[in-house]
């Protein structure tokens, strides 16, 4: 995933057993809403088979999170006593960070640990800021039909820097969210009025040995508006049998597989 990550390898290798890692999950919205909690679950897999007496803490600016039920019986199931989630309201939201000595700072708490990954708190990117296409938030309003800029006009903005609520901000969202944007730029190029949109977006999240878990669901365009479809997708089952959840693990692989080869070929 680039070089912050090849670092934050390196640090869990050279860390010693019973060395306390600190995630701070940032705020919403961020990229891949579940990100920090999938980390958490592959940093818990390396250090119940390489370092088992080390622990992981995660510190959150949140109350919830995305798959949260999913994610805490996970954390029970395989990485229980090695794995503490601190929501916002008990603590969790980082203050202040000293690099230096590897410390988080909650107010006045402070927790120094072995490893600290730190997400910070996210906005579009430097070329969308730049281009004068963010609001006062940080991200790109758009128009939902088109994906065109409610600020610049023949702009269309895509991925994790539009606003494209309720849409998350995902690599299969930005996906489908090309495939709306550049069939409306077709038309908008012929004279045609772009039609409404189907979107889908589907999450995998790989939480332990042979399991994994999922949501899905589908989107439209209503009143103008994006808009989440009733009884469309779902969770996977908190009830769901490791069978079941085995099965999940192939389909996020044959996912990634495929949503490689149709964004890039």
């Amino acid at each position: 995933a680039g070089e912050q990550t090849v670092i934050l390898r390196k640090q869990l290798e050279a860390m010693d057993d019973g060395g306390v890692v600190a995630i701070a999950a940032p705020p919403n919205p961020f990229r891949c809403p579940p990100g920090p909690y999938e980390r958490a679950c592959q940093i818990a897999m390396y250090l119940r088979a390489k370092k088992p007496k080390s622990k992981l803490i995660i510190l959150d600016a949140k109350d919830k999170f995305s798959k949260q039920g999913l994610f805490m019986q996970a954390f029970e199931r395989h990485h229980a006593g090695i794995v503490e989630w601190v929501s916002s309201e008990k603590g969790g939201k980082v203050t202040r960070v000293d690099a230096a000595t590897n410390t988080l700072y909650v107010g006045d708490t402070a927790h120094k640990v072995a490893v600290a990954n730190v997400i910070p708190a996210q906005t579009a990117g430097a070329i969308a800021i730049k281009a004068g296409l963010t609001d006062d938030k940080g991200w790109c309003p758009i128009d939902g039909r088109t994906f065109e800029s409610t600020i610049h006009k023949n702009v269309h903005v895509i991925g994790d820097a539009s606003v494209a609520n309720p849409l998350p901000k995902s690599g299969y969202a930005a996906n489908s969210e090309g495939k709306v944007a550049a069939a409306a730029v077709v038309d908008l190029l012929n004279g045609r009025e772009p039609g409404d949109p189907a979107l889908v977006n589907t999450c995998y999240s790989v939480v332990g040995p042979h399991d994994a878990i999922s949501v899905a669901k589908v989107y439209d365009l209503k009143d103008g508006k994006l808009n989440a479809v009733e009884g469309s997708g779902g969770l996977t089952s908190a009830d769901s049998s490791p069978e079941m959840r085995a099965r999940e693990e192939e389909y996020a692989y044959s996912w990634f597989a495929n949503i490689k080869k149709d964004s890039w070929g």
